[in-house]
């Protein structure tokens, strides 16, 4: 069954497709990988392996630029997105640029895939933002083989804990408004929509409980003069003292 959240996120973003459509294409045109809102490459980041010859999953790949950018290192990519008319924008821009790899429409905590099928698990504002933690990271485990990577980028937990979703249209401000105990689902009053966040002691239990442990945790910094593009949530000056975005790496047990 469908998780509430799941069908509002679904339809937001359904009806935001055509207003993300263009900066889809400006990614896929893109040639380094870069990161979040503030566009850090991955060059500076370091946080992916080597993906030539592997097998890929990015889970709520929207309109798939970023499963783009590793099909182009040579990955075997397969992009799971809830959201169909995100999905049509990503099959049209393939056809663009002649790069064709599976698109599989479903939620992140529900993958119709096998076990054990992908080297490396990506997810990049998508379900590590949209998608309960405790039901997409259990997914993420189990379709990785043993020895697998997943690496993904959330809002920074600093970030969460100064944003007010009673305003939601006002930037995290400097004072603490959130409790840190009980984080889970984080409702935006604007939308309607749905994300999540876990305190970080929470995060490494859940990456224990299924056979994952942690790599690397980087608290990534807004760079000078960074934009943020069309989003208000947080100022260059915010995120220049403080990590808006975080990005874990984790690996599963080898076997």
């Amino acid at each position: 069954m469908t998780s509430d959240h799941v069908e509002r996120n679904r339809a937001v973003w359904g009806g935001l497709a055509p207003e993300f459509a263009e900066a889809g294409r400006r990614n896929w045109a893109k040639d380094e990988i870069d990161w979040g809102i503030w566009d850090i490459p991955e060059s500076a980041v370091g946080v992916l392996p080597d993906v030539a010859g592997k097998d890929v999953v990015e889970l709520g790949c929207g309109t798939a630029y970023f499963s783009s950018w590793l099909a182009r290192r040579g990955a075997r990519v397969t992009g799971v997105d809830v959201t169909p008319e995100q999905l049509a924008t990503a099959r049209e821009l393939q056809a663009e640029h002649g790069l064709e790899f599976p698109l599989v429409e479903a939620s992140a905590e529900d993958v119709p895939l096998p076990d054990a099928s992908f080297d490396l698990a990506v997810s990049e504002y998508g379900a590590s933002i949209w998608a309960d933690p405790h039901r997409w990271i259990p997914e993420a485990a189990r379709l990785l083989r043993p020895g697998g990577e997943l690496v993904f980028l959330t809002n920074g937990l600093p970030l969460i804990l100064c944003w007010d979703d009673a305003d939601p249209q006002a930037p995290a401000g400097e004072e603490l408004v959130r409790d840190y105990f009980g984080l889970h689902a984080v409702d935006d009053a604007s939308d309607g929509t749905t994300t999540f966040q876990l305190p970080y002691g929470e995060w490494i239990r859940l990456f224990r409980e299924h056979g994952l442990t942690v790599e690397d945790l980087v608290h990534l910094q807004a760079p000078e003069g960074g934009d943020p593009g069309r989003w208000d949530f947080v100022t260059l000056e915010w995120a220049r003292r403080r990590p808006s975005e975080e990005i874990w790496r984790v690996r599963k047990a080898a076997a």
